[in-house]
């Protein structure tokens, strides 16, 4: 499969755009253009670290350097320069597609460089050569380790078979450089639909003005992502017939929260990483998933080992970049997602990350498992659970807590009371000793709350 040949033989583009915050394109016109000899030569069969700033730049280049490249090394945007630099030297970058707002000119010295400007629209290679895919993961700490994927494993969780319901119009929060992000696009391209990208710097009330005003159909994010949108007096902006959420665990409360918003869509939930792929998706507005996927069913296999999530497909990354990679995929083929489980009846439900364990005093407390309690009360719109140093346990359970805008005045009572909610729902370990209310909890660019070094 090769991204622009894809959408060529597809055909049917007239209509069909690609818009940002800035500009819109039409999707015929990207794809069809005049191809850049210079350019194409110089960037055929190459490793190719693409570094620019904005969406639109990103999904233009992707469909011209795909087919062409020997290997896609994705920038994700707001990466520290020590990073960009790593990702660099893991996905032994030959050339670097790049523009200012990207990379600075004078980062990467050693890289030979060529402009943006040169690739959108020009570039195209004309053969069959398979891109490899690197994408960097979505890690809040250090910098992110790269997972090679081909593109027919990226789009193996995609019907390419089914046509797009008419008029549909594909938009995320997520930024198409991540795997959640890169997903939607691919089911934009692959449709093919049209696209409404987001900004890494847009207020979310004006992306959901943005978006209610290109008609979005099919939208995605996480949940704090639609969290944040639930806050918004903007989120009547939208109509949406598909909702899904994905990346982080999605509670009963905000799938709940999302029924109410918007009553007429369907609403999902997904589970999929950028080592493990997409894994399923979830459409009975119930928290968790039936124990009836586990097994193996559609090219797929998912297995609990000791309370982890195993994975077995096509959709896998395939392995780690770098000089000395970890293993990514055991000898059976499964890859360990690092994310852990609970059975209760006939379905499972997440707990959190294996390495975000709370250590209470040799009691073991998963962030997400509290959080979850205290965004059922009716005045927490969203929250966040860390550890707090204690001298005596070694750490306590902290909560940090973003109130509904309706919520009572009386602050010192809405404590008492949110820690007396978890009391009865939670074990004594868990219940938060401190809850402190903020005005705002940090995001990071892959829509993910931020759970270490802020």
């Amino acid at each position: 499969m090769i991204l622009r040949e894809r959408l060529l033989a597809a055909g049917g583009l007239e209509g069909l755009f690609l818009s940002d915050h800035r500009s819109r394109h039409d999707l015929a016109g990207i794809v069809s253009g005049e191809r850049d000899a210079t350019a194409t030569a110089a960037l055929a069969g190459r490793r190719v670290l693409l570094a620019v700033g904005g969406q639109m730049a990103a999904a233009r280049a992707m469909i011209a350097l795909d087919g062409l490249a020997a290997r896609l090394a994705l920038v994700p945007p707001k990466l520290a320069p020590e990073h960009i630099a790593r990702i660099a030297t893991d996905a032994e970058a030959e050339i670097c597609v790049a523009d200012a707002e990207g990379l600075a000119p004078e980062a990467l010295p050693g890289l030979p460089r060529i402009d943006a400007a040169d690739v959108f629209f020009r570039a195209g290679s004309g053969t069959k050569r398979e891109t490899e895919w690197a994408l960097a993961t979505s890690g809040t700490t250090g910098a992110p380790k790269l997972v090679a994927h081909t593109l027919d494993g990226l789009a193996g969780g995609i019907n390419t078979a089914a046509a797009p319901e008419p008029g549909t119009v594909w938009s995320t929060f997520y930024d198409i450089r991540r795997y959640g992000g890169l997903q939607v696009f691919l089911r934009a391209m692959l449709g093919p639909s049209s696209l409404v990208l987001s900004d890494a710097g847009e207020p979310v009330r004006d992306y959901l003005v943005r978006v209610g005003a290109e008609n979005v159909t099919h939208i995605l994010g996480t949940p704090s992502h639609w969290r944040l949108a639930l806050m918004s007096a903007a989120l009547d902006r939208l109509s949406p017939r598909y909702v899904r959420l994905s990346g982080e665990i999605a509670d009963q409360t905000i799938l709940d929260a999302l029924r109410a918003a918007f009553p007429q869509a369907r609403i999902a939930h997904a589970y999929a990483s950028t080592e493990g792929g997409v894994g399923f998706t979830v459409e009975d507005g119930q928290e968790g998933f039936p124990a009836s996927l586990i097994g193996t069913r559609a090219g797929i296999e998912i297995a609990v080992r000791e309370d982890s999530l195993f994975v077995r497909s096509r959709r896998t990354g395939r392995r780690y970049l770098g000089a000395t990679p970890e293993a990514l995929i055991a000898e059976d083929g499964f890859v360990d997602t690092g994310d852990l489980v609970e059975r209760r009846g006939a379905r499972y439900h997440f707990l959190g990350r294996r390495s975000g364990v709370i250590n209470v005093g040799g009691a073991k407390v998963q962030p997400e498992e509290v959080e979850t309690v205290i965004n059922v009360f009716p005045a927490v719109s969203m929250s966040r659970v860390r550890a707090r140093p204690n001298p005596i346990l070694g750490a306590v359970v902290e909560a940090e807590v973003v109130l509904r805008a309706d919520a009572d005045a009386d602050r010192p009572a809405l404590k008492k009371a949110i820690i007396a909610h978890c009391r009865p729902r939670l074990a004594g370990h868990k219940v938060p000793a401190s809850v402190t209310f903020v005005d705002a909890l940090p995001i990071t660019s892959g829509g993910k709350l931020v759970r270490r070094g802020a």
